[in-house]
């Protein structure tokens, strides 16, 4: 008889358990959701998406009921696609009051995009770094550069080994290079990098040049530099120091027959490339200043800002200042022809708009970057995989973010339409996933209300 209590009392622990397993709940269930798969491009209908603790638990084409969720998204005719990565942002080098800064870091999240990596750092970017890893500020996901190493910073070698080891020491993920340096110092500061166990990205100075710089294994060559310098024959008789802005001014004599060899270079030393194409195609372009300025998103910057942006824009394409818009075509047509090369045979492309530059709104830049990769010729999955799966790769981190599987951050854009269709569909956004935490187009679009508000204010 006791034997037969026994067996009756396990069977009965055993239902509990398995009726416990059936009704376990969850915090956030993404049903009947279309998921864009960025390595191949296909798109794997119907699925159910499974979120806790700002990880993919599950992704399956079973349904799950919703009661069993703390939240449930209907995603019935929507698009998926991994969180974007903004590879050429600015957080501000001095610290803005904790609302704009908090301001800042969601006009990135409202464009999807939910990692950054900030471009010229600062020591308080560490500790917001931390911040919004642990959730006490909304934000994208962090990545901070060095302050800037310059030639006005780093004008020796000793110089060079004292800072690199100490923003190695004080946490950076990388050390971010500027114009100006010497070549003997930028080789003690790549040595130093490589020593310490630091990488290093950003501009070439035209102490180094494009093709030592690709020897010396930069992480990422931005705003493609130095390339348009690389293209001229040695045999010209030229002063580097006079190339303009970004070799504008060797625009008549580069010989794009070379681009062919640079880009091998690029690929053989694993060097990254972050356009920021739009850049060269609103700040430095012909386009006139009043049609950029009333664009919508405008709004969200303060006055004294727009009024900089206005200035610096007029000043940059003033005709007696040296701009010509016909020089400038043939400069944006070399530009087109090194981005597609970079992205057919080079190492990688990684979207970037930098922002917040001259008349790039943070977040909503990126679209223009998109719209401008696409007339280099690239197609949607690649401008798609250059902001999701490239940077996870770039990173090393490709088992935390940049697709959408199981184990992965829950980091993701729910959109209208398909984007590999139609690339104008990635700002048409249901709603943000960061984190697991949902931010819905309702949410969003109050958000931004009030910041434009408040940006009207100051």
């Amino acid at each position: 008889m006791r034997k037969i209590v026994l067996f009756a009392f396990i069977v009965a622990i055993s239902s509990c358990n398995r009726a416990q397993e059936k009704t376990a709940r969850h915090e956030l269930l993404i049903s009947n959701a279309n998921i864009i798969d960025v390595r191949t491009g296909t798109i794997v209908k119907e699925q159910n998406i499974v979120i806790d603790s700002g990880s993919i638990t599950q992704v399956i084409a079973e349904p799950q009921p919703p009661e069993n969720f703390d939240k449930h998204i209907d995603a019935s005719g929507k698009y998926i696609i991994p969180g974007l990565a903004e590879m050429h942002a600015h957080i501000p080098p001095t610290k803005p009051s904790q609302e704009r800064l908090e301001e800042i870091l969601f006009l990135y999240l409202s464009n999807g995009i939910t990692t950054i990596r900030g471009m010229l750092g600062a020591p308080y970017h560490l500790d917001l770094r931390t911040a919004v890893a642990n959730g006490t500020v909304l934000g994208p996901r962090i990545f901070t550069s060095s302050p800037s190493l310059n030639g006005n910073s780093v004008t020796s070698k000793e110089e060079a080994v004292v800072k690199v080891t100490a923003y190695q020491k004080e946490g950076y993920d990388f050390l971010k290079i500027h114009p100006g340096i010497k070549r003997d110092v930028f080789d003690t500061l790549v040595q130093t990098a490589n020593h310490v166990g630091i990488r290093f990205a950003g501009h070439v100075p035209v102490d180094v040049g494009i093709q030592h710089a690709l020897e010396s294994n930069y992480a990422s060559i931005d705003h493609i530099d130095g390339f348009l310098e690389g293209l001229v024959p040695k045999s010209e008789q030229i002063s580097p120091e006079e190339n303009g802005f970004f070799g504008f001014n060797f625009t008549a004599l580069a010989d794009t027959t070379k681009i062919e060899s640079l880009v091998k270079l690029s690929k053989e030393h694993e060097v990254w490339i972050v356009p920021t194409q739009s850049l060269f195609e609103r700040w430095f372009s012909p386009t006139p200043v009043d049609s950029l300025m009333q664009q919508v998103e405008m709004q969200y910057m303060p006055a004294t800002t727009l009024t900089n942006w206005r200035n610096q824009k007029i000043a940059f394409t003033d005709p007696n200042a040296g701009f010509d818009a016909d020089q400038w075509n043939h400069f944006i047509s070399i530009r087109k022809k090194l981005l597609k090369a970079l992205q057919d045979d080079g190492h990688g492309i990684l979207l970037g708009s930098d922002a917040p530059q001259v008349l790039n709104v943070p977040g909503f830049s990126i679209h223009h970057e998109i719209a401008a990769m696409e007339r280099a010729g690239l197609t949607p999955l690649e401008i798609i995989q250059s902001g999701t799966l490239n940077p996870a790769k770039f990173f090393g981190m490709e088992n935390i973010f940049g697709e959408i599987k199981e184990g992965l951050a829950a980091d993701l854009i729910i959109l209208d339409d398909n984007p590999l269709n139609k690339l104008s569909a990635l700002q048409q956004i249901t709603g943000v996933l960061v984190q697991g935490k949902w931010l819905s187009k309702e949410m969003i679009d109050q958000k931004l209300s009030t910041i434009a508000k408040n940006a009207a204010n100051n």
